[in-house]
């Protein structure tokens, strides 16, 4: 009697089958390999940041992966991808430890100047409609104070920073001396900074800014509006 030439699970092809001299003939077995092209699996590998498309920011409504992090409250709409989830899980663990104080603001935003009636004012506008409160310059900068103590002191006072990046900013930290390079200097030595990668990709970034360019975060795109960004960060720093 002639044998099965297949692993004990079946065929993988249907060919394979049809060339077995024990199986030729024969409708194919249940559950095994002869079925295999009919399921529907799902993976993914995190992503470490490289480009605006597989830096964990992608929304979830293309790529049929989502996923729901430990902090998001019952019943919310939000869904991101693993590898966001991956990304922003340490964020978190730092705002749990950085419990909300009167005069501590949630998010630090850190942008280019030339964003600030633009991109910039947009997302400052999202955030705080969703009860965020945000150290803001064009807000918080007040005629007759010193520029540089006072985003020292925001950046103190707030618990996580987020740097959006534009063309305008990476123009704008190509140059010696900027006030959005300080900041994003102060906000690299410590663990809580999310890019906001908006207009351009984390190519670009990297051209710029290695080590801003080797942090993952969030990118908008034809899958993620800033809306989509500003919900998560919102989620991020709730209480």
């Amino acid at each position: 009697m002639a044998r099965c030439t297949a692993p004990s699970e079946g065929h993988r092809t249907a060919s394979g089958r049809e060339n077995c001299p024990a199986c030729r003939g024969r409708s194919g077995r249940s559950g095994g390999y002869s079925d295999y092209g009919s399921r529907s699996y799902t993976s993914y590998t995190p992503s470490s940041g490289s480009g605006s498309g597989s830096s964990g920011t992608g929304s979830s409504r293309s790529s049929g992966r989502s996923s729901k992090p430990r902090w998001s409250r019952a019943g919310s709409s939000v869904f991101y991808t693993p590898a966001e989830v991956q990304t922003l899980t340490p964020i978190r663990n730092t705002v749990e430890q950085r419990p909300p104080q009167p005069d501590r603001r949630d998010v630090f935003l850190c942008h280019a100047w030339g964003d600030r009636q633009g991109a910039a004012k947009d997302l400052y506008e999202l955030l705080v409609s969703r009860r965020v409160s945000v150290w803001f310059s064009e807000v918080d900068l007040r005629l007759g104070t010193s520029m540089l103590r006072e985003i020292d002191r925001g950046l103190a006072k707030s618990r996580i920073g987020i740097v959006l990046v534009t063309p305008a900013f990476l123009q704008r930290i190509q140059g010696e001396g900027s006030i959005a390079d300080r900041e994003l200097s102060a906000l690299l030595a410590r663990d809580q900074l999310v890019p906001i990668v908006h207009g351009t990709t984390y190519e670009a970034l990297r051209e710029v800014s290695p080590l801003l360019g080797s942090r993952s975060g969030l990118t908008t795109g034809e899958d993620q509006t800033m809306t989509d960004v500003a919900d998560k960060i919102a989620e991020l720093v709730a209480p």
